[in-house]
């Protein structure tokens, strides 16, 4: 009987392959264990072995053709028999596809030219929609409810709290009612502009507006049925991927065995104060955890006492987290500035003597406290200053020469990482600095930012100094042309005037935007940088 070969996955995170090369060819022998083609990965270009023995009989990709991974790759069989029936289910397979994409473009076409919403929304009810709560946003979670179907609603009221990819943001009412129905509950996820909510008089009923809703450009509300697909027959079944509940984290009980399902944002809050999810019940749907639960939670001594005591030694165990808004952004966004700015690294060492003593000096004066951060930002902000070709931006038909210097300092938060701005860094005095900057951090961290004082800036400055971090590259803030990375001062021996004598030094590495920034450029820029640094007292000339 004849084997069917899908394209295997060979690593993990692996979804299609390349046949970069077939060592076998149609009519050949294969036995167990011989190469049958070297597949290009993701990662590697790896060799790809029978498991089967008999004849080469069909080959489903040729060399340099990319599939889907367990889409149809080869037949091995007995020589000269049939596999018409086999190809013929892969065909049938494939027009039902096609069948599929004609009624779902049909389905959009269609779509677009209708208005709004597909039924006529009745007088005082007013459908609320996805925001889009910043720039970057393509989709927001529900991460909490303020208001329940038949709570009174005023304009201004917070009617729930969105999860962006940037932060948790509250999104108030811009009508008054009564809240009518809910699109989303808590925990879950929807693109920007899908249904959230309505609101209308009391009473109304809102059935069919829920039903029906579309906005422009897309399909009614669960209405549209994916066609189902014919089998390719397979001698070995795939594996089914199991059915996630959308915007919920499925965690593996380690004490019990049993799964926890909670929302991004309850399962924060537990690990910010240290709690065992398994002695919480969840009142959710299905029992899922939600804030609520988190916030209400009063442990169990005896519950804690006995945490732990069932878990086999040598047990494999593993938590699986949805990636949130932001870390989804973060991946996103660096990842397209890595790839497709050029980057190159320059890296100096300071000599942090002169440093040291006039911040000591500085903050003798009263009420006044500054930090080695503060200091580097109003350096590199008197540096951008006289280097515009470091403070500019690339875009794809401009370049643009920044007269204004805003710095971004990056701050980590529990989720991932975020660019709160500094405007103007190079007209403020090193206490403003400092104020400005701890006022950002400590905001960042509860999520009180407002897009506006993340979006903006020119240039960005990334610290790990405070981690005793010697030194390390960053990934550009694009549109910015470049970005510093600041280690820690670190006392060792050092040369002066030719002799070794006791130093305190701290690295730096400026990345730099090919298109942009010149080796020749970001050099002259450290130059200057160094000055101020190593000489502060003229920064304040």
């Amino acid at each position: 009987m004849a084997e069917i070969i899908n394209m295997p996955r060979l690593s993990d995170t692996m979804e299609e392959g390349t046949v970069a090369s077939w060592l076998k060819k149609v009519g050949d022998k294969v036995e167990e264990g011989d190469i049958l083609a070297e597949i290009e990965t993701d990662k590697a270009t790896m060799e790809f072995e029978s498991f089967h023995e008999g004849t080469l009989l069909h080959i489903g990709v040729k060399e340099g053709e990319t599939t889907k991974v367990d889409e149809l790759l080869a037949i091995i069989g007995k020589e000269g028999e049939d596999i018409s029936s086999i190809l013929s289910g892969a065909t049938t397979e494939s027009k039902n596809e096609d069948k599929e994409d004609v009624a779902l473009s049909a389905v959009e076409e269609s779509s677009k030219s209708d208005d709004e919403s597909s039924v006529e929304i009745p007088e005082g009810v007013t459908v609320v929609t996805m925001p889009r709560l910043s720039d970057t946003m393509e989709e927001g979670t529900v991460a909490t409810w303020l208001k329940k179907v038949g709570d009174t609603v005023e304009e201004g009221d917070i009617l729930a709290e969105i999860e962006t990819d940037k932060a948790t943001m509250e999104f108030e009412s811009f009508q008054s009612g009564t809240l009518l129905y809910v699109g989303l509950n808590e925990g879950e996820s929807a693109k920007v502009d899908a249904l959230l909510a309505i609101i209308g008089p009391k009473g109304t009923d809102v059935a069919n507006i829920a039903k029906n809703f579309k906005v422009a450009g897309s399909s009614p509300a669960k209405q549209v049925e994916t066609p189902k697909r014919a089998e390719t027959p397979k001698v070995e079944a795939l594996k089914q991927e199991p059915k996630k509940e959308q915007a919920t984290v499925e965690i593996i009980g380690k004490a019990t065995g049993g799964r926890l399902f909670i929302s991004p944002l309850a399962k924060k809050l537990a690990e910010e104060k240290g709690i065992n999810l398994s002695q919480v019940k969840g009142s959710g749907e299905n029992g899922r955890i939600i804030k609520r639960d988190i916030e209400n939670f009063t442990p169990s001594s005896s519950a804690a006492a006995s945490v732990g005591k069932f878990v086999p030694s040598g047990q494999e165990d593993f938590d699986e987290v949805a990636n949130s808004n932001m870390r989804k952004a973060i991946a996103k966004n660096l990842a397209k500035s890595k790839f497709t700015a050029p980057h190159y690294y320059l890296n100096v060492e300071f000599d942090m003597d002169n440093a040291i003593a006039f911040r000591e000096q500085y903050n003798t004066l009263p009420d006044t406290k500054i930090s080695f951060n503060d200091m580097i930002v109003k350096a590199c902000a008197l540096a951008l200053k006289q280097h515009p070709q470091v403070n500019s931006q690339w875009f794809d038909d401009k370049m643009r020469m920044n007269n204004h210097v805003h710095i971004g300092v990056a701050v980590a938060v529990p989720d991932g990482l975020v660019v709160p701005v500094v405007k103007f860094a190079n007209e403020q005095s090193l206490p403003q600095l400092n104020a400005a900057v701890k006022d950002f951090a400590g905001r960042a961290r509860n999520k009180k930012l407002t897009l506006d004082e993340m979006e903006g800036s020119t240039f960005t400055v990334s610290n790990l100094g405070m981690f005793g971090i010697e030194s390390f590259t960053s990934i550009i803030n694009q549109p910015n042309s470049a970005i510093l990375s600041v280690g820690a001062i670190v006392q060792k021996p050092v040369v002066k005037n030719g002799q070794v004598v006791p130093g305190n030094t701290m690295k730096l590495c400026l990345a730099c935007d090919h298109r942009t920034v010149d080796g020749a450029t970001g050099a002259q820029f450290l130059q200057t940088l160094k000055g101020y640094i190593e000489n502060p007292v003229t920064m304040l000339v």
